[in-house]
């Protein structure tokens, strides 16, 4: 405020100025030409030796039309003024400076404006003559600068209420941008530092429904899926620390026994042993899936691509499970069709995900529920579905089910990461992965690869589009 306040103050002197500068060289012009007129009257026959010059300029003079505003006076060689248009002869230590500046100019005519002793401010224009016998050497004229200072005043005064209209208006629009953007900046400001500290239990407050109303949602909406991250995160660990703590508890309580007992209970040595095994895979299980989320998450992870039957991994998958769902009470349909086309995919990372979406389909699912595994070509894609009658995932929960860290159902075994590494899987393979679901009712995974030759035409469709852009700009060039 202070630095516009500066300039506009600067502005307006300025403009005063120049509005005096332009008022003040009109009036001298003005009475220039008002002299120009009188002395042309007076010297149109200057060498006639007939003309009384005398009579005639006191004739002028006295007789002057303008005397109420203007007053012409009638200057002697000597300099002294003896006849005036008023009658009254002027104070004798009143200024003459435009007299003697006319008698030292080329043109012979001067103007200046001055003071009188009694403060009015005038400006006067004298005209030097030369008439052949004549005592008179100059003819001056005088006015009042009342009435232009009065103008002046005036248009300063108007000048001043804009300059200061244009202040208000930009102190009351500041004071609007401050209340309206700065405040709320720096409100905004102090709450992002508190979510960077990992406190979200602050929200901010929507005060308008412009840009930073827009900005507040966002950052509000932002703490929201924030502060759930931190939540399904936090939940993860507790949930993945279970998952570990349970076998590697069976598997120090096993060990213990087996120490104990030692090599004399060939039975009981062969059932520790056997939940030692699957205990570890377990472990390493829960392992591989958090150094694939965190190969994922570094964009680390590698896929080797090659010609697979899609077949041979997904009956293998099924034949991993058979046993373990028959051991379950759940039933394992898998509708197996003769031929399907091949896949350009990695084998491994491919069956990681078949393992990943089958284990959850006899994870969900209780005793007496069936689980349904079902291949097939539609579309020059392979279509895989897994499904089961399971316990199902609600609808707010749905949406949520690929995300990381997230897990609908906290009761049954797993980490929450499975489902978000097999969908950047089959992201990666150029692939879907779809999850239709109702509580109660049970699940549907499916999974779309593209066929080898529907890849091959995408790949070559591609080819040709970036040829055809590239000629398209050679002629344009061209």
């Amino acid at each position: 405020m202070v630095a516009v306040l500066i300039v506009l103050l600067i502005i307006e002197i300025l403009l005063v100025l120049a509005v005096r500068s332009y008022y003040y060289s009109a009036a001298r012009q003005y009475m220039t030409s008002k002299m120009n007129i009188v002395t042309n009257a007076v010297m149109h026959n200057a060498d006639d030796a007939t003309v009384n010059y005398n009579a005639e300029i006191r004739s002028v003079v006295e007789s002057y039309a303008d005397k109420d505003r203007i007053e012409l006076m009638a200057v002697k060689t000597d300099g002294s003024i003896d006849i005036t248009s008023s009658g009254f002869s002027p104070e004798k230590d009143v200024s003459m400076s435009d007299y003697l500046a006319a008698k030292n100019s080329s043109s012979g005519t001067a103007t200046d404006v001055f003071k009188l002793p009694s403060g009015e401010k005038v400006i006067a224009v004298t005209s030097m003559i030369s008439p052949r016998g004549c005592e008179f050497e100059a003819l001056r004229m005088v006015s009042s600068m009342k009435g232009v200072d009065q103008q002046i005043v005036f248009i300063a005064l108007i000048i001043t209420i804009v300059v200061a209209a244009v202040i208000l208006l930009i102190f009351f629009s500041g004071m609007f941008f401050i209340r309206s953007i700065v405040y709320p900046v720096i409100k905004i400001g102090g709450i992002t530092r508190q979510f960077a500290k990992g406190d979200f239990s602050e929200r901010i407050e929507k005060t308008s429904d412009d840009e930073i109303g827009e900005l507040c949602d966002s950052i509000n909406y932002m703490a929201d899926e924030l502060s759930n991250t931190e939540q399904m995160k936090n939940e993860f660990i507790s949930s993945v620390s279970h998952e570990l703590r349970t076998p590697l508890t069976a598997i120090k309580g096993w060990s213990e026994t087996l120490t104990t007992v030692g090599g004399g209970d060939e039975e009981t040595f062969k059932k520790g042993m056997r939940v030692i095994t699957s205990e570890t895979e377990r472990l390493s299980q829960m392992v591989e899936e958090l150094l694939d989320f965190s190969r994922i998450q570094d964009n680390r992870l590698q896929l080797q691509m090659a010609t697979i039957d899609i077949l041979a991994e997904l009956g293998e998958t099924v034949l991993i499970y058979q046993e373990r769902a028959r051991a379950l009470g759940i039933k394992l349909d898998y509708y197996e069709p003769e031929m399907l086309p091949f896949v350009f995919g990695d084998k491994n990372r491919l069956r990681q995900v078949f393992i990943n979406i089958v284990d959850n389909a006899i994870k969900y699912s209780d005793k007496g529920d069936t689980v349904s595994v079902e291949a097939y070509e539609q579309d020059n894609e392979v279509v895989i579905t897994v499904s089961d009658t399971g316990i199902g995932i609600s609808k707010e929960d749905l949406p949520k089910i690929k995300t990381k860290f997230f897990k609908a159902n906290h009761t049954r075994r797993g980490s929450g990461i499975g489902l978000a590494v097999a969908d950047e899987i089959i992201a990666r393979h150029d692939g879907t992965l779809t999850i239709n679901s109702e509580q109660g009712v049970g699940t549907t995974v499916m999974i779309t690869l593209p066929c080898i030759e529907q890849k091959k035409k995408s790949e070559e469709k591609e080819t040709v589009n970036v040829e055809l852009i590239s000629t398209e700009n050679i002629q344009h060039d061209e």
